[in-house]
């Protein structure tokens, strides 16, 4: 083997080796603020639950404050980069938006600690860490909101107002971190296709009813049009 081989191998070695003493890093940090606080939580407690030493850590972390805005880039950041490629697709809003809850829903299954401690932890945050969380979210919401909207203009999906209906799929998506448990009785994939049916049902427009056949029905559904028109225009 020649010496770039071997010294790529190494290379991927290394940084597999890093990620995983990474993730092992986020999960017994996301453990110990949620326990003790962020403020009484040390680089030592932290280095103690990895098993390494304090110098050792700083490989990875060089303080608290950077620690925590990592676990907040990763819960924020990382779900936003997603959606909008999603969004960037230009795909079927229907399947666009099932996808959406599927990349929220995976998450906060997988990594509900992560996502419950940073809520529990908005009040401790820097101030420039706030705001970055909280342009992360507005645009998470926007997003959802534009992938709604273009399903409205669309037909595929009832004239609603997209901000409403996008609080709604996000916080339905969001609060899985918070009673959803692996090995329980429900399964990840099952949670997010029912999640992904709900949403978009809530929106679709409705099948004919009983009795609202014909004429009588295309007219309510056109009065329900105007009605979501006359709104946009007041803004």
């Amino acid at each position: 083997m020649s010496a770039n081989g071997s010294g790529r191998k190494r290379g991927a070695a290394s940084t597999t080796r890093r990620e995983l003493v990474e993730n092992e890093l986020y999960e017994h940090a996301t453990r110990l603020f949620a326990e003790r606080g962020f403020a009484g939580t040390s680089l030592q407690d932290i280095a103690d639950a990895l098993g390494i030493t304090r110098p050792a850590l700083y490989h990875y972390v060089k303080s608290k404050d950077e620690l925590l805005a990592k676990l907040v880039t990763e819960v924020t950041s990382g779900p936003l980069d997603e959606l909008n490629a999603l969004a960037a697709q230009h795909a079927d809003p229907v399947d666009t938006l099932r996808r959406i809850v599927a990349v929220l829903v995976g998450r906060r299954a997988t990594q509900p600690e992560r996502f419950r401690l940073l809520i529990r932890s908005e009040a401790e945050l820097p101030a420039e860490l706030t705001e970055a969380y909280d342009t992360d979210r507005r645009a998470v919401l926007k997003t959802i909101a534009g992938v709604i909207d273009d399903g409205v203009r669309a037909g595929s999906f009832r004239p609603v107002d997209a901000r409403v209906a996008a609080l709604g799929v996000l916080g339905m998506c969001n609060w899985v971190a918070w009673w959803f448990h692996p090995g329980g009785r429900d399964t990840a994939e099952g949670v997010t296709e029912q999640l992904a049916d709900m949403a978009v049902g809530a929106l679709q427009r409705p099948g004919e009813a009983p009795g609202e056949t014909g004429p009588a029905a295309v007219i309510k559904q056109l009065r329900a049009d105007l009605d979501h028109l006359e709104r946009l225009l007041d803004r």
